[in-house]
């Protein structure tokens, strides 16, 4: 036989299993790692396969109802995969979603979350690559983030500004307290709550809009013009104020005004559209396809603020960035206290593979957090930098995590409510949105 011949018989046979490809995962375990070192309840699903050291983590965080996600893992969605490939991702994503019948839930979402992020976590260990080669890999070197500066008044806040400036940060988000009542994004001062309700905040919208109005004539004036400036109504002004209120900020250059209305009123950005330019961000309460989809093929918002894990994880994440890179709308994914390492690794994975990315919500990590979660995104000269290592590149000290159940750092009513947020009410009583 010739010799070459048989040189080329050798090496086919030992490659045979190379091309075969590597043995399939089989979901044996799925478990909760809910934990508390910043303040904030943040839930970590573990997946773990049959295959010895082959595990991943998901963000699953829901702060507001933190419980009944860990029971919505436990009790539904674990008894569900385990025994199914992990490698099925896209399949066993539309079994979790369906399987329910009654859909779109945040609860259901962020479970669904946890195990997707987990199921792609396993898929990049086992291929050796960090999640972002999986998706075609790098088409910028990070992600261009924005921290936020706030302050019981206005100096304050823009102190704080002026800091994170003088750290490398380049898009500052502003809020300041409102005197005599509570505020979103910034220290309240004392305020006197309707008799009818005494333990509930008070806001009044009016007064906000004219607080922020002037929060932002003085930082533009004294910030000056390079640093990109941000501010989120948080939804909690009326539509027709909130149209005047983007008219009127138009005049400060903003980066984006965010959740300017609610999802119950987003017809009301076309108005917004026809009076002004003022750039739009919206979505962070987003968990319903049928909410986003027409504000971006209909160019009303100019960047797409999903919360990853509120959708439903990374899987619907990179779909929502394809049908909105078609309408050139940009990404600015949900990035606060309320999103766990997972989940910040996740959003920085898709804001270096989307050619539509816009920019980064950062939080930094305390010395707690980082005590549980090794492997968080680096953070330099303003811009964040994906892990390089396997999967996400996140690992979790599991007795760390145990060190801070739910409920850590939670004081009175808070406590009371589980982690869940109170009320907030207009001067004359009327309850309004968070």
């Amino acid at each position: 036989m010739d010799s070459r011949l048989r040189r080329r018989e050798f090496f086919a046979l030992a490659a045979a299993p190379l091309l075969r490809g590597m043995p399939t995962p089989i979901i044996k375990t799925v478990s909760v790692i809910a934990t508390e070192p910043a303040g904030v309840r943040l839930v970590v699903v573990k997946v773990q396969t049959d295959q010895d050291g082959l595990y991943g983590y998901g963000c699953a965080t829901f702060t507001q109802r933190a419980d009944l996600v860990v029971e919505a893992v436990n009790r539904y969605l674990a008894p569900l995969v385990v025994g199914r490939p992990a490698d099925a991702i896209e399949d066993l994503w539309q079994a979790m979603y369906n399987s329910s019948y009654w859909r779109n839930g945040p609860v259901l979402n962020n479970a669904i979350s946890g195990i997707d992020q987990a199921l792609w976590d396993i898929k990049g260990r086992q291929a050796n690559m960090p999640v972002y080669q999986l998706l075609g890999g790098k088409c910028r070197r990070a992600a261009l983030i924005y921290a936020h500066a706030s302050g019981r008044e206005i100096p304050e806040a823009l102190e704080q500004a002026r800091k994170l400036m003088s750290n490398g940060i380049k898009a500052v988000r502003l809020q300041v307290g409102v005197p005599g009542m509570a505020a979103y994004g910034a220290p309240g001062g004392p305020h006197n709550p309707p008799q009818a309700s005494p333990q509930d905040a008070v806001f009044d919208p009016e007064a906000y809009v004219r607080r922020t109005l002037e929060l932002f004539e003085a930082g533009r004036k004294e910030l000056g013009p390079q640093v990109e400036l941000l501010h989120d109504v948080h939804e909690r002004v009326p539509p027709r104020l909130a149209v005047q209120f983007a008219k009127d900020m138009e005049q400060f250059r903003l980066f984006y005004l965010e959740d300017a209305l609610s999802p119950e009123n987003i017809d009301y950005f076309r108005q917004i559209r026809a009076n002004c330019t003022t750039p739009l961000a919206m979505g962070e309460l987003f968990n319903n396809p049928r909410e986003w989809t027409p504000l971006i093929k209909d160019s009303l918002i100019d960047y797409i603020r999903v919360h990853v894990s509120q959708a439903g994880g990374l899987t619907p994440a990179r779909q929502i960035a394809a049908l909105a890179e078609a309408f050139q709308v940009r990404t600015a994914w949900h990035g606060p206290g309320d999103v766990s390492p997972i989940g910040h690794c996740a959003n920085v994975t898709l804001d270096i593979v989307c050619p539509n990315f816009g920019i980064q919500e950062w939080t930094m990590p305390n010395d707690r957090l980082l005590e549980v979660f090794s492997g968080y995104p680096v953070m330099k000269d303003g811009y964040a930098y994906v892990n390089e290592k396997p999967g996400w590149g996140i690992e979790i000290d599991e007795k760390a995590a145990a060190k801070y159940p739910f409920g850590s750092f939670e004081e009175g009513e808070h406590k009371k409510r589980n982690g869940g947020w109170g009320v907030v009410r207009k001067p004359d009583g009327t309850v309004i949105n968070q």
